[in-house]
């Protein structure tokens, strides 16, 4: 079984590695298939404005096998999985959670499939062309379907108990990842595509660089403490 963290592997491959419920909650946004919102086949070569101006390389658009979800499945013992309405699977009724990101583009807002309830859950968070939530803290995009840290984080706050395994089979540009080491869970990783999982790799480790140098200057000086 391989340790925790980031992997350039196909996910069907790195989940073979891991027993029965092994994670505690999958997270993961998989391709949702070429009949998506945004049409995202060859996205530099679209025609539609909002595709066009953001000139991501081809990107390949294959909604998962029913396999995939069997296999996601059996390694976590709940799911949460973005796109639930474009996937004809089986066993992916019941709660569900709503990102309303205010957009136009690609849509208002994008929907998830949440295996521990069967109620609807709303989320509001900006994300929207150039227009972030946070912009004083906006974040550099990697990914055509790039989502926000925050979001993860809401999700990791809401659905996700302390000490609990993370996975996410389709990482993209990292932002689970970074929610994840921030808030402390123990994540694997994979992103299938080698370019991306550089740029994701690096993304990755500037937040972590930032997080430490955070702490490195929260940490009072050994002059700074006062003995009483």
């Amino acid at each position: 079984m391989i340790e925790p963290g980031f992997y350039n592997l196909d996910c069907m491959d790195g989940m073979a590695q891991f027993p029965d419920k092994f994670f505690e909650l999958a997270i993961v946004d998989p391709p949702y298939g070429g009949n998506d919102a945004i049409g995202l086949t060859d996205n530099a070569s679209m025609q539609k404005q909002a595709t066009l101006r953001t000139q991501y390389r081809q990107f390949e658009n294959v909604a998962p096998s029913n396999e995939y979800f069997d296999e996601l499945r059996r390694v976590s013992r709940n799911q949460i999985i973005w796109g639930v309405n474009f996937f004809d699977v089986l066993g992916l009724s019941g709660g569900r959670i709503v990102w309303d990101k205010k957009g136009t583009a690609f849509g208002r807002a994008e929907e998830a499939y949440c295996s521990m309830t069967r109620s609807v859950n709303i989320f509001e968070y900006t994300w929207n062309g150039m227009i972030q939530q946070n912009m004083k803290n906006k974040e550099q995009r990697c990914h055509p379907t790039q989502k926000p840290i925050a979001l993860y984080k809401w999700l990791l706050s809401n659905y996700a108990k302390p000490g609990d395994k993370i996975l996410d089979t389709h990482v993209g540009s990292a932002s689970s990842l970074i929610a994840c080491h921030q808030m402390g869970f123990t994540y694997w990783g994979f992103e299938l595509d080698a370019d991306y999982y550089r740029a994701a790799t690096e993304r990755l480790n500037k937040a972590k660089a930032q997080v430490s140098m955070t702490e490195l200057v929260d940490k009072p000086t050994v002059d700074q403490i006062k003995i009483i």
